[in-house]
Protein backbone atom coordinates (compact mmCIF):
# COMPACT_ATOMS: atom_id res chain seq x y z
CA UNK A 1 0.00 0.00 0.00
CA UNK A 2 1.82 2.71 -0.87
CA UNK A 3 0.91 6.59 0.05
CA UNK A 4 -1.19 7.51 -3.24
CA UNK A 5 -3.24 4.34 -3.84
CA UNK A 6 -5.46 5.12 -0.63
CA UNK A 7 -8.87 3.08 -0.10
CA UNK A 8 -11.61 4.64 1.41
CA UNK A 9 -11.21 3.22 5.24
CA UNK A 10 -7.51 4.84 5.01
CA UNK A 11 -8.84 8.08 3.53
CA UNK A 12 -11.86 8.22 6.49
CA UNK A 13 -8.29 7.71 8.86
CA UNK A 14 -6.65 10.16 7.53
CA UNK A 15 -9.75 12.69 7.85
CA UNK A 16 -10.47 11.19 10.97
CA UNK A 17 -6.72 12.26 11.80
CA UNK A 18 -6.64 15.84 10.80
CA UNK A 19 -9.73 17.03 12.65
CA UNK A 20 -8.08 15.40 15.42
CA UNK A 21 -5.05 17.69 14.79
CA UNK A 22 -6.87 20.30 14.57
CA UNK A 23 -8.39 19.65 18.40
CA UNK A 24 -4.97 19.13 19.19
CA UNK A 25 -3.60 22.37 18.17
CA UNK A 26 -6.61 24.03 20.49
CA UNK A 27 -4.47 23.08 23.46
CA UNK A 28 -1.21 24.68 22.25
CA UNK A 29 0.42 27.65 22.33
CA UNK A 30 3.99 28.99 20.46
CA UNK A 31 5.43 28.65 24.05
CA UNK A 32 4.67 25.17 23.80
CA UNK A 33 7.50 24.57 21.26
CA UNK A 34 9.40 27.40 21.88
CA UNK A 35 10.48 25.10 25.24
CA UNK A 36 11.41 22.31 23.25
CA UNK A 37 14.13 24.18 22.03
CA UNK A 38 15.31 26.20 24.52
CA UNK A 39 15.91 22.58 26.76
CA UNK A 40 16.21 20.01 23.75
CA UNK A 41 17.28 17.04 25.69
CA UNK A 42 14.42 15.62 25.48
CA UNK A 43 14.17 16.02 21.84
CA UNK A 44 17.89 14.90 20.94
CA UNK A 45 17.48 11.61 23.19
CA UNK A 46 13.85 10.96 21.99
CA UNK A 47 15.55 10.73 18.28
CA UNK A 48 18.58 8.99 19.22
CA UNK A 49 16.35 6.38 20.66
CA UNK A 50 13.92 6.43 17.14
CA UNK A 51 16.70 6.56 14.42
CA UNK A 52 19.27 4.06 16.49
CA UNK A 53 17.69 2.00 19.11
CA UNK A 54 14.53 0.54 17.67
CA UNK A 55 15.90 -0.61 14.78
CA UNK A 56 18.66 -2.16 16.92
CA UNK A 57 15.87 -3.42 19.20
CA UNK A 58 14.27 -5.17 16.18
CA UNK A 59 17.25 -6.71 14.80
CA UNK A 60 17.75 -8.36 18.39
CA UNK A 61 14.32 -9.48 18.34
CA UNK A 62 14.56 -11.33 14.67
CA UNK A 63 18.02 -12.98 15.47
CA UNK A 64 16.07 -15.37 18.28
CA UNK A 65 12.88 -15.57 16.37
CA UNK A 66 13.27 -17.51 14.13
CA UNK A 67 10.96 -15.86 11.08
CA UNK A 68 11.65 -16.37 8.20
CA UNK A 69 13.47 -14.10 6.50
CA UNK A 70 11.86 -11.90 4.89
CA UNK A 71 9.51 -11.71 7.65
CA UNK A 72 12.34 -10.96 10.02
CA UNK A 73 13.47 -7.72 7.32
CA UNK A 74 10.00 -6.68 7.68
CA UNK A 75 9.77 -6.16 11.29
CA UNK A 76 13.33 -4.08 11.17
CA UNK A 77 11.25 -1.90 8.56
CA UNK A 78 8.72 -1.34 10.98
CA UNK A 79 10.75 -0.16 13.86
CA UNK A 80 12.32 2.11 11.47
CA UNK A 81 9.26 3.51 10.84
CA UNK A 82 9.02 5.57 13.90
CA UNK A 83 5.76 7.67 15.69
CA UNK A 84 3.26 8.83 13.38
CA UNK A 85 0.17 11.09 13.52
CA UNK A 86 -1.81 8.74 15.63
CA UNK A 87 1.31 8.86 18.17
CA UNK A 88 0.29 12.65 18.78
CA UNK A 89 -2.93 12.20 19.05
CA UNK A 90 -2.40 9.38 22.00
CA UNK A 91 0.14 11.56 23.94
CA UNK A 92 -2.50 14.39 23.47
CA UNK A 93 -5.68 12.23 25.41
CA UNK A 94 -3.49 10.93 27.78
CA UNK A 95 -1.65 14.64 28.16
CA UNK A 96 1.77 13.81 27.32
CA UNK A 97 4.07 16.78 25.98
CA UNK A 98 2.06 17.13 22.85
CA UNK A 99 4.34 19.90 21.38
CA UNK A 100 7.28 17.57 21.46
CA UNK A 101 5.02 14.45 20.01
CA UNK A 102 4.35 16.74 17.21
CA UNK A 103 7.96 18.19 16.76
CA UNK A 104 9.04 14.19 16.75
CA UNK A 105 6.65 13.92 14.30
CA UNK A 106 7.86 16.48 11.85
CA UNK A 107 11.55 15.52 12.44
CA UNK A 108 11.82 12.05 12.22
CA UNK A 109 9.49 11.91 8.79
CA UNK A 110 11.67 13.90 7.40
CA UNK A 111 14.96 12.08 8.97
CA UNK A 112 13.51 8.62 7.51
CA UNK A 113 13.76 9.79 4.04
CA UNK A 114 17.96 9.11 4.70
CA UNK A 115 17.50 6.76 7.90
CA UNK A 116 15.35 4.10 6.15
CA UNK A 117 16.90 3.35 3.01
CA UNK A 118 20.25 2.74 4.85
CA UNK A 119 18.77 0.30 7.63
CA UNK A 120 16.93 -1.68 5.04
CA UNK A 121 19.92 -1.77 2.58
CA UNK A 122 21.89 -3.17 5.75
CA UNK A 123 19.01 -5.32 6.20
CA UNK A 124 19.03 -6.88 3.10
CA UNK A 125 22.93 -7.56 2.97
CA UNK A 126 22.93 -9.29 6.18
CA UNK A 127 20.11 -11.66 5.52
CA UNK A 128 20.47 -11.83 1.72
CA UNK A 129 24.37 -10.64 0.89
CA UNK A 130 22.49 -7.56 -1.19
CA UNK A 131 21.16 -4.74 -1.27
CA UNK A 132 18.31 -2.38 -3.48
CA UNK A 133 17.92 0.61 -4.61
CA UNK A 134 15.58 2.54 -2.09
CA UNK A 135 14.24 6.17 -2.58
CA UNK A 136 11.24 7.10 -0.96
CA UNK A 137 9.01 9.96 -2.56
CA UNK A 138 10.67 13.24 -1.19
CA UNK A 139 7.66 15.43 -2.44
CA UNK A 140 4.48 13.54 -1.43
CA UNK A 141 5.98 12.32 1.78
CA UNK A 142 6.74 15.88 2.71
CA UNK A 143 2.90 16.83 1.67
CA UNK A 144 1.37 14.22 3.45
CA UNK A 145 3.59 15.34 6.94
CA UNK A 146 2.52 18.96 6.07
CA UNK A 147 -1.81 18.04 5.53
CA UNK A 148 -2.13 15.46 8.15
CA UNK A 149 -0.01 17.34 10.82
CA UNK A 150 1.36 20.45 10.32
CA UNK A 151 -1.80 22.31 8.37
CA UNK A 152 -4.53 21.19 11.10
CA UNK A 153 -2.68 21.55 14.15
CA UNK A 154 -1.38 25.24 12.82
CA UNK A 155 -5.56 25.76 12.24
CA UNK A 156 -6.19 24.54 15.90
CA UNK A 157 -3.47 26.68 17.14
CA UNK A 158 -4.19 29.80 15.65
CA UNK A 159 -7.47 29.04 16.83
CA UNK A 160 -6.60 29.01 20.18
CA UNK A 161 -4.46 32.55 19.56
CA UNK A 162 -7.55 34.16 18.04
CA UNK A 163 -10.62 32.60 19.28
CA UNK A 164 -9.45 31.51 22.87
CA UNK A 165 -13.34 32.11 24.65
CA UNK A 166 -14.02 29.54 21.42
CA UNK A 167 -11.10 27.15 21.70
CA UNK A 168 -11.93 26.89 25.53
CA UNK A 169 -15.34 25.52 24.96
CA UNK A 170 -14.92 22.79 22.58
CA UNK A 171 -11.51 21.58 23.95
CA UNK A 172 -12.46 19.25 26.94
CA UNK A 173 -15.86 17.45 25.11
CA UNK A 174 -13.52 17.53 21.60
CA UNK A 175 -10.93 15.25 23.39
CA UNK A 176 -13.32 12.59 24.13
CA UNK A 177 -15.15 12.56 21.12
CA UNK A 178 -11.97 12.33 19.18
CA UNK A 179 -11.11 9.40 21.10
CA UNK A 180 -14.42 7.50 20.39
CA UNK A 181 -13.65 8.00 16.76
CA UNK A 182 -9.97 7.15 16.44
CA UNK A 183 -11.11 4.02 18.01
CA UNK A 184 -14.31 3.47 15.57
CA UNK A 185 -11.99 3.74 12.38
CA UNK A 186 -9.14 1.61 14.03
CA UNK A 187 -12.00 -1.23 14.33
CA UNK A 188 -13.26 -0.86 11.13
CA UNK A 189 -9.72 -1.39 9.68
CA UNK A 190 -9.18 -4.28 11.84
CA UNK A 191 -12.44 -5.84 10.29
CA UNK A 192 -12.32 -4.86 6.80
CA UNK A 193 -11.46 -7.06 3.87
CA UNK A 194 -8.10 -6.82 2.00
CA UNK A 195 -9.56 -4.99 -1.17
CA UNK A 196 -11.30 -2.45 1.03
CA UNK A 197 -8.07 -1.61 2.94
CA UNK A 198 -8.63 -3.99 5.71
CA UNK A 199 -5.45 -6.26 6.95
CA UNK A 200 -6.58 -9.29 4.81
CA UNK A 201 -4.20 -11.57 6.97
CA UNK A 202 -4.90 -15.29 8.17
CA UNK A 203 -4.67 -16.39 11.67
CA UNK A 204 -1.97 -19.06 10.86
CA UNK A 205 -0.03 -16.02 9.88
CA UNK A 206 -1.04 -13.82 12.84
CA UNK A 207 -0.20 -16.67 15.49
CA UNK A 208 3.60 -17.02 14.09
CA UNK A 209 4.18 -13.47 13.85
CA UNK A 210 2.44 -11.59 16.77
CA UNK A 211 4.52 -13.10 19.62
CA UNK A 212 7.52 -11.19 18.20
CA UNK A 213 5.53 -8.25 17.01
CA UNK A 214 3.96 -7.67 20.31
CA UNK A 215 7.75 -8.17 21.90
CA UNK A 216 9.19 -5.33 20.31
CA UNK A 217 5.73 -3.48 20.96
CA UNK A 218 6.61 -3.76 24.45
CA UNK A 219 10.07 -3.43 24.91
CA UNK A 220 9.83 -0.42 22.50
CA UNK A 221 7.44 1.12 25.23
CA UNK A 222 10.02 0.30 28.34
CA UNK A 223 12.76 1.05 26.58
CA UNK A 224 11.55 4.38 25.58
CA UNK A 225 10.08 5.59 28.89
CA UNK A 226 12.61 3.55 31.30
CA UNK A 227 15.85 5.87 28.84
CA UNK A 228 13.43 9.07 29.82
CA UNK A 229 13.17 8.51 33.41
CA UNK A 230 16.57 7.27 33.89
CA UNK A 231 18.13 10.51 31.98
CA UNK A 232 15.66 12.32 34.30
CA UNK A 233 13.53 13.99 31.46
CA UNK A 234 10.34 13.61 33.89
CA UNK A 235 7.44 11.32 33.16
CA UNK A 236 5.45 13.64 30.70
CA UNK A 237 8.26 13.79 28.58
CA UNK A 238 9.35 10.08 29.03
CA UNK A 239 6.04 9.07 28.51
CA UNK A 240 6.04 10.92 25.38
CA UNK A 241 9.00 9.23 24.24
CA UNK A 242 7.60 5.90 24.50
CA UNK A 243 4.60 6.30 22.83
CA UNK A 244 6.54 7.56 19.71
CA UNK A 245 8.99 4.92 20.12
CA UNK A 246 6.16 2.01 19.97
CA UNK A 247 3.01 3.42 18.16
CA UNK A 248 4.90 2.85 14.80
CA UNK A 249 4.18 4.51 11.13
CA UNK A 250 2.57 1.24 9.83
CA UNK A 251 1.75 3.71 6.76
CA UNK A 252 5.01 4.34 5.81
CA UNK A 253 6.16 0.17 6.49
CA UNK A 254 4.04 -0.51 4.14
CA UNK A 255 5.26 1.53 1.59
CA UNK A 256 8.30 0.52 1.72
CA UNK A 257 7.93 -3.36 2.28
CA UNK A 258 5.23 -3.50 -0.04
CA UNK A 259 5.40 -0.71 -2.91
CA UNK A 260 9.02 0.10 -3.16
CA UNK A 261 10.47 -3.88 -2.10
CA UNK A 262 7.28 -5.58 -3.67
CA UNK A 263 7.38 -8.07 -1.15
CA UNK A 264 4.13 -9.01 0.97
CA UNK A 265 5.74 -11.19 3.34
CA UNK A 266 7.46 -8.30 4.29
CA UNK A 267 4.53 -6.21 4.74
CA UNK A 268 2.51 -8.82 7.44
CA UNK A 269 4.63 -7.25 10.56
CA UNK A 270 3.20 -4.15 10.12
CA UNK A 271 -0.13 -5.37 8.71
CA UNK A 272 -0.10 -7.58 12.06
CA UNK A 273 1.01 -4.75 13.94
CA UNK A 274 -1.12 -1.85 13.09
CA UNK A 275 -4.04 -4.10 14.77
CA UNK A 276 -3.08 -4.24 18.27
CA UNK A 277 -0.32 -1.02 18.39
CA UNK A 278 -3.43 1.29 19.10
CA UNK A 279 -5.13 -0.99 21.65
CA UNK A 280 -1.42 -1.38 23.48
CA UNK A 281 -0.52 2.21 23.33
CA UNK A 282 -4.32 3.26 25.56
CA UNK A 283 -3.50 0.05 27.76
CA UNK A 284 0.30 1.46 28.27
CA UNK A 285 -0.97 4.90 28.96
CA UNK A 286 -3.65 3.80 31.50
CA UNK A 287 -1.33 1.69 33.48
CA UNK A 288 1.32 4.70 33.34
CA UNK A 289 -0.86 6.74 34.78
CA UNK A 290 -2.38 4.53 37.20
CA UNK A 291 1.41 3.74 38.22
CA UNK A 292 2.03 7.13 39.27
CA UNK A 293 -1.47 7.72 41.09
CA UNK A 294 -3.15 10.08 38.57
CA UNK A 295 -6.24 9.61 36.94
CA UNK A 296 -6.02 8.52 33.50
CA UNK A 297 -6.35 12.57 31.48
CA UNK A 298 -4.94 14.20 34.51
CA UNK A 299 -1.49 16.49 33.98
CA UNK A 300 1.33 14.19 35.02
CA UNK A 301 3.24 15.22 38.26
Amino acid sequence: MGLSSYTYIDLLISSVLMLMMIGIGLSLTPSSFKNIFIEPESLLIGLIIQMIGLPVIAFLITLISGLSLPVSIGLIILAACPGGTTAGIITFFFKGNVALAITFTAINSLLTLFSIPLIVNLSLRYYYGQTAEIQLPYLETILQIFSVTIFPTAIGLLLRIYKPVFAASIQQSLRYIMLVALAVVFIIKFFATEDSGGTGITMNEIMQILPYALLLNVVCFLFGYGIGLTTKLGAANSYTIAIEAAVHNTTLAFLVAGTILQNQEMVKPSLIYAMFSFWTALLFSYATKRYGGIKPFAEFK
